[in-house]
């Protein structure tokens, strides 16, 4: 069964997010929004993508504030970690926003807040998950 990683500093959005992922989905779900055990868990390969939050108001990497684009770019600029999918999820839904995050962070999707479609939210994760994952 594969492993959802949801990046999430809002505690509603999270439990949300985990209910549909495991009860429409049939995903295993791990939360955190604490930045090293984020770099932690995608280097030991313990999930097989990531939903990440582009805001995360109050997270650090190193002493320095990182948001949700900083760490999608650091996972993907480290070869163990690169082509491990990541989902930006995101209420910064304006025109343009979609292309202009997922260019800079080099994220593999794009879902914006609040998430209506229950059905077509699990679709656009599953769509992503490596083929090993979900056999």
């Amino acid at each position: 069964m594969a492993t959802v990683l949801i990046v999430e500093d809002d505690p509603i959005n999270a439990r949300v997010f985990t209910k549909i992922l495991t009860k429409r989905g049939g995903l295993n779900v791990k939360h955190t929004e604490d930045v090293n055990e984020v770099m932690q868990i995608a280097q030991t390969h313990e999930v097989d993508i990531i939903l990440m939050d582009v805001s995360l108001s109050g997270s650090f990497y190193e002493g320095k504030r990182v948001d949700g684009i900083r760490i999608t770019q650091m996972l993907k600029e480290d070869p163990n970690t690169a082509s491990l999918p990541v989902i930006l999820v995101t209420a910064h839904a304006m025109e343009g926003d979609r292309e202009n995050f997922l260019s800079q962070s080099g994220a593999n999707d794009y879902i914006s807040k609040p998430v209506i479609d229950h059905q077509k939210f699990v679709e656009q994760i599953m769509a992503l998950l490596p083929e090993s994952a979900t056999s």
